[in-house]
């Protein structure tokens, strides 16, 4: 165990907290953060403190150069009234594959886990028990070099910050195929949780906001013709009696809940590919009426259901209430995570 140094509020607001009427997912923050330096080629000065603001200088290398990393999990309580993670070990390994995509130091994985531990521990009392609540963890690293020079940062600031959150989608959603703008490309940063991934989705998103769309549905770079994954999760379809998600190219991000569904599925034997999949082909499926479901999948909102998908004009509607799949995956997961059934996959983690 890490040896954290621990400052805690004078007085704590959480009994103040209206859980019942949580702001919107990433509005409201607990009390406390967990901060470590990277100095001199090592992390040092580990404290978990009051929230407070960062002090930077305009040159901070972090606001130039976009050399940002973050990950996104979860702690819930157990029908037992247990409070766990879920896969903290696989989200401490993605954390580093972003840094190490970055130019950045890793973090040693025992003191991520440590932290995320602590933090969680100290702010017990803000994890809501609601149904599809949940306090949702942030870590995330910046350069602090205050130079504007392009090259990697040599210090450092990991941080974790934790919200309460109530459910990230409470409804199906609408998708529209963006075959102008793209998200990643292969040999790109497609693959790390970075800040400019998702910066450079903004302007297409609100277009397609606009158009009266929930998120976007990204292509390939190359042709505008292969799926990648969601504005903010992977994807997922039931074509006939085959679920097929586009495979990892090095374009599309290393999904937890996505492992999570991938081996869930086949554990209960459907047939599961992770291949190419092209805009030609879900057309194609659709008007056979063999595209059955289309769902996202992410660590947010474990399993959003597609009621429209818009491809270049084309419009599928599905009737999101009959998916079987999609409701047997979400159902799964959200079951281990209360406890309900056996964890045997070794996904849950005691705090």
């Amino acid at each position: 165990m890490n040896d954290i140094k621990i400052t805690k509020i004078a007085k704590s607001r959480v009994s103040d907290f209206d859980f019942d009427n949580m702001p919107p997912f990433g509005h409201a923050f607990t009390e406390h953060m967990f901060v470590a330096d990277y100095i001199d080629g090592e992390w040092k000065n580990f404290e978990i403190k009051p929230l407070q603001n960062l002090s930077l200088h305009p040159a901070n290398l972090t606001l130039h150069y976009g050399q940002t990393i973050f990950e996104g999990m979860k702690a819930f309580f157990t029908n037992d009234n247990e409070p766990i993670l879920y896969r903290p070990l696989d989200h401490a390994k993605r954390f580093n594959r972003s840094a190490h995509r970055m130019s950045m130091p890793e973090i040693p994985v025992d003191l991520f886990i440590d932290a995320i531990k602590a933090l969680v521990k100290l702010e017990i009392n803000w994890i809501p028990k609601a149904v599809g609540s949940a306090l949702y963890i942030r870590p995330l690293m910046i350069a602090m070099d205050d130079v504007v020079g392009v090259k990697p940062s040599k210090t450092y600031k990991f941080i974790v910050l934790t919200l309460p959150s109530g459910p990230y989608y409470n409804r199906a959603l609408s998708l529209k195929a963006s075959m102008n703008y793209v998200r990643a490309v292969k040999g790109g940063i497609g693959e790390a949780k970075t800040a400019g991934n998702y910066g450079a989705s903004l302007y297409p998103f609100n277009l397609a906001k606009e158009m009266g769309y929930d998120q976007l549905m990204w292509l390939d770079a190359k042709e505008h013709k292969y799926v990648q994954e969601i504005g903010t999760m992977n994807i997922f379809f039931v074509i006939g009696d085959t679920v097929v998600t586009p495979m990892l190219d090095g374009a599309v991000l290393h999904g937890i809940t996505r492992n999570s569904i991938i081996t869930l599925l086949k554990d209960k034997g459907y047939k599961v590919e992770e291949r190419l999949l092209s805009i030609d082909e879900l057309m194609d499926a659709y008007d056979k009426g063999e595209l059955k479901e289309v769902f996202g999948a992410g660590t947010a909102a474990i399993v959003a259901k597609i009621n429209k998908l818009d491809i270049n004009g084309k419009i599928m509607e599905f009737d999101s209430d009959s998916f079987e799949i999609a409701d047997y995956a979400k159902n799964y997961i959200n079951d281990v995570r209360k406890g309900v059934i056996e964890d045997k996959y070794g996904w849950i983690e005691k705090i």
